[in-house]
């Protein structure tokens, strides 16, 4: 499926019957990462829609200047007009989330509910040394490609995950068929504020699930982070409980999230 969003198309998939899932990704990720390609939710009863970001996976790149949040909010709202899905819920991860929040505070009666899974914004500008590393990336990926963005991200994780957070980053770095706009989203993302502080979110009366991620293996993903939407949300549950030492966090794994979305979703009707 295709949806027109300011010159740029965004492209995606659909399958299942149902009420409707929409799925929305990370920054740097694809479509299939927001469930990890599960299709436990279509066989589950909903009809499952999942994009590619502009400047990621198949989509188009956007112009520079155009991948705040205001944008990819548009984006998202474009995908499901094209889908033509009423009141679905909006699930997504870490930049999925953020625009998720920042298009549900629009209109909170146009969604049946929202997924929200490791985000990391808390409404505030990041600090130079976050940007700088977010800089980094998009330098390396500039300059030497995939195995460029690898260099610099890997540098940075745990050693206990590194092995497997760099095999998973290199292929999901293969999905993407125009890597200088990934590398613009890595300089233009991270400088964009999805909401006005935690205090916005204080208005979105929507019922909420939000799926905390793992400190250990994701800190770019702080446990903290997910609480403190939690409590500022007036209607939300969060789940993800604390991993075992080794054990992958619930954000990803594709199966057990994808249960709790329909669990969720089951109790919404």
């Amino acid at each position: 499926m295709e949806a027109a969003s300011a010159g740029v198309v965004v492209r995606g998939e659909r399958e299942g019957s149902g009420p409707g899932v929409v799925l929305a990704h990370g920054l740097t990720a694809h479509r299939d990462l927001v469930v990890h390609g599960s299709r436990a939710l279509a066989r589950a009863g909903h009809e499952v829609v999942r994009y590619d970001a502009r400047g990621h996976g198949e989509s188009d790149a956007g112009a520079t200047g155009s991948y705040g949040y205001d944008q990819l909010a548009d984006d998202l709202a474009a995908v499901v007009a094209a889908a033509g899905l009423e009141r679905p819920i909006l699930a997504g991860s870490s930049m999925g989330a953020h625009t998720i929040a920042a298009l549900a505070l629009r209109d909170p009666s146009r969604w049946a509910g929202t997924v929200l899974i490791g985000p990391a914004s808390v409404g505030v500008p990041l600090t130079a040394e976050t940007l700088a590393g977010w800089d980094r990336l998009a330098t390396g990926l500039e300059e030497g490609g995939i195995e460029g963005f690898i260099a610099a991200y890997g540098a940075g994780t745990d050693p206990a995950w590194r092995d497997t957070l760099v095999r998973i980053a290199r292929e999901r770095m293969a999905r993407h068929r125009d890597l200088a706009a990934v590398a613009r989203a890595l300089r233009e993302v991270p400088r964009s504020v999805p909401f006005d502080g935690l205090a916005e979110l204080e208005s979105l009366r929507l019922p909420a699930l939000v799926v905390a991620s793992g400190d250990e293996a994701d800190p770019g993903h702080p446990r903290a982070v997910a609480v403190a939407w939690a409590e500022a949300l007036p209607e939300a549950t969060l789940i993800g409980e604390r991993e075992g030492e080794g054990e992958s966090p619930l954000a990803w794994q594709g199966g057990r999230l994808s249960r709790e979305i329909a669990r969720f979703a089951a109790g919404l009707a």
